[in-house]
């Protein structure tokens, strides 16, 4: 099946005024155990704009929108939607009420239909002869994708579909029974850019035919381009609530985290070492070619690029996830051959991937075995693990970092995508490697969580490590990296000294316009583009 394309045309909805007040949070509180989550919540939603909820992890976001869904009952207060009174009892109850969401974690079968995902956990029409109706159903799903102005094939599988176009599938569903209020929980977390564009042109749609949208996201640049309100929660309370034109970003970020921004980034400038990893016109065919640089000990290199660049790609051959088909290989300047992740290792690397939950971490299992079991030779003995010794491994690290947690023996699922991603940096450092290559090492967690891993990284680099980070987020680029690399449809287009990093021309090199002309140029601090 073909991606669904842009957006098909057609008659554009009157503008819809936002005066009405879709849903309403009245005092709404919610305790666990005995402790409040959120607490004396008062909070509006109106019909006809985006309303963004901002917040680190743990400070109430998600417990609010669980009311709102029905997954939990107000421990005190009232939930109102549209000027009535609601109790609601379940996801189902809030969806007779017009309330949908969209997980951050999208809830599809990959190998059914579109149109049978749609109708998943929902009454399907059935004929005369009690069969399921197809034609009444797929008539259905096609109106729904009408309403977002999108054509699909709705008896393709989800399996074909890339994780945008899924996206929209999700949306779909939410709108396929009237929807009137659609809660949207990192909904760009896997999307391209050119992908979260389209999608946000879907939510000013959405918006001009009157449906109200309540965002949840840590990407801020997003948040200032597409909410029209915002409301900041803070340890269960809700801290502000306004407008978005006139709030500056910085005014935002120590809202949500409680401190100046000027505390966000913690990096400590210090003499490089030696060269501890060099890579000599390392290439693998079709995805990326003649790759040079170096990472000195106690230097953090940055690796930008828009997706699809290749910058993943690099460091995963560099540590033998996807073996490069040509070029060299250097580790302390001697010629290395790495064809698997475990010689990746044995060389003294190690790779921390942008997917935590689906390629770095086991969300069923305890926190202590997820740390780790990627160095089980120290902590066993004849074929036996010691638990003593795993377990002072993993309080070790849980202290280092301050990873929050009632127990080491609780499922890593169970923590918050911040704590989660400082277990899966403690997994990788177990192993105790020389060249750590951080891909993502941020993505989808608080402000409050990244001041505390730009602190580790900052302490790696200091200890002597060689770092090499991957990352979409040019602020933390900028702040954090002693040297940052661009790479442009798998080739490097830039290389940047810092600390005073020429943006404009990274951001020239980023977009390829010196490649597209000489594949062979690169960039220097200063070029004029």
């Amino acid at each position: 099946m073909q991606d669904i394309g842009e957006p098909i045309s057609c008659a554009a909805a009157a503008d819809f005024k936002p005066t009405i007040a879709a849903c309403r949070l009245i005092g709404a509180g919610k305790r666990f155990f005995g402790t409040w989550a959120v607490r004396h919540v008062d909070l509006e939603f109106r019909a006809g704009e985006v309303h963004a909820v901002m917040g680190e992890n743990g400070a109430g976001k998600s417990t609010l929108m669980k009311m709102l869904h029905g997954v939990h009952l107000p421990d005190e207060g009232q939930v109102e939607v549209f000027g009535r009174l609601v109790t609601l009892t379940s996801p189902r109850a809030a969806e007779a009420e017009g309330i949908a969401m969209v997980p951050q974690e999208l809830d599809l079968f990959p190998d059914l239909s579109i149109v049978e995902n749609l109708f998943v956990g929902r009454k399907r029409p059935r004929t005369r002869l009690g069969t399921f109706d197809w034609a009444t159903m797929r008539r259905s799903a096609l109106s729904a994708f009408a309403r977002l102005d999108i054509a699909i094939d709705v008896d393709a599988p989800i399996r074909s579909l890339s994780g945008a176009n899924a996206q929209m599938v999700e949306i779909a569903r939410a709108l396929m029974h009237d929807a009137r209020i659609v809660i949207m929980d990192e909904p760009t977390a896997a999307l391209t850019e050119r992908e979260a564009q389209r999608l946000f042109g879907i939510l000013g749609e959405l918006k001009r035919r009157g449906v109200a949208i309540i965002y949840i996201s840590h990407r801020l640049d997003e948040v200032f381009q597409i909410a029209d309100y915002i409301t900041v929660m803070r340890d269960g309370e809700r801290i502000h609530t306004g407008p978005t034109s006139g709030l500056e970003m910085t005014t935002l970020i120590q809202m949500m985290i409680g401190r100046p921004l000027s505390k966000l980034f913690h990096r400590t400038r210090h003499p490089a070492g030696d060269t501890m990893l060099e890579l000599r016109s390392l290439s693998r065919r079709g995805v990326f070619g003649d790759i040079s640089f170096t990472v000195r000990r106690g230097e953090i290199v940055g690796m930008s690029g828009l997706i699809g660049a290749g910058r993943s790609e690099v460091a995963q051959a560099i540590f033998g996830i996807a073996p490069a088909t040509d070029g060299q290989i250097l580790i302390a300047g001697h010629p290395v051959s790495i064809a698997t992740s475990r010689q990746g290792i044995g060389h003294g690397i190690i790779y921390v991937p942008e997917e935590r939950r689906s390629q770095g971490l086991v969300l069923e299992y305890a926190i202590d075995w997820n740390m780790t079991f990627s160095a089980l030779d120290r902590i066993s003995r004849g074929g036996f693990v010691s638990r003593r010794r795993e377990k002072q491994i993993a309080e070790r690290f849980r202290g280092l970092f301050s990873i929050r947690c009632n127990s080491i023996g609780a499922p890593v699922g169970s923590l918050s995508g911040g704590n989660q991603q400082k277990v899966l940096l403690a997994k990788a450092l177990v192993v105790e490697p020389d060249i750590i290559l951080l891909d993502e090492p941020t993505r989808g967690v608080d402000v409050g969580a990244k001041a505390e891993i730009y602190r580790i990284i900052d302490d790696l680099a200091a200890a002597g490590k060689a770092v090499l980070v991957v990352s979409s987020e040019m602020n933390e680029l900028l702040s954090m990296a002693d040297r940052i690399l661009v790479m442009h449809r798998g080739r490097l287009t830039g290389s940047f000294e810092g600390p005073d990093f020429p943006v404009a021309a990274i951001g020239a090199a980023a977009a390829g316009i010196v490649a597209e002309h000489n594949e062979d140029v690169t960039l220097h601090p200063g070029a004029v583009v």
